[in-house]
């Protein structure tokens, strides 16, 4: 009788874990890429591409395609909004702080695919990478 009690508990134990990893099948997952892995990702798939920095960093030099939106503006949540969550996301920042909670926002906002570049703008140039003004 003891033993089947037992198996019962591991039987149930196990089907609760994979019911909660069913459920978490669609929840977004940010991925840290290098800067090689950003420049094929670039190349071979369709991903929005953008810069958390300011306005005036974005201007000082960005990674073409990208389009600026400021973390740090009052408006972030709305302008985050506005980019479309189906599709995959791929930020940067100068060094990779504000990527990084910018992702962990995105994440909890619903966006299935982010890519977040480690290391920020900073060390695509230091790989040599080129920038557009």
């Amino acid at each position: 009788m003891k033993i089947k009690s037992i198996l019962t508990v591991i039987f149930f134990s196990i089907l609760l874990l994979n019911c909660k990893d069913a459920n978490n099948k669609d929840a977004a997952v940010v991925e840290l890429i290098t800067v090689e892995e950003m420049d094929s990702l670039l190349e071979m798939e369709r991903v929005q591409l953008i810069d958390v920095r300011t306005p005036k960093e974005y201007a000082e030099g960005h990674i073409e395609g990208s389009i600026n939106i400021n973390f740090s503006d009052e408006n972030f949540e709305t302008l985050i909004s506005e980019v479309d969550k189906s599709k995959p996301v791929a930020v940067y920042c100068g060094r990779g702080g504000r990527s990084g909670k910018c992702s962990a926002y995105m994440k909890k906002a619903g966006f299935t695919k982010i890519y977040d570049l480690d290391g920020g703008i900073t060390e695509w140039k230091y790989k040599g990478k080129e920038l557009v003004k």
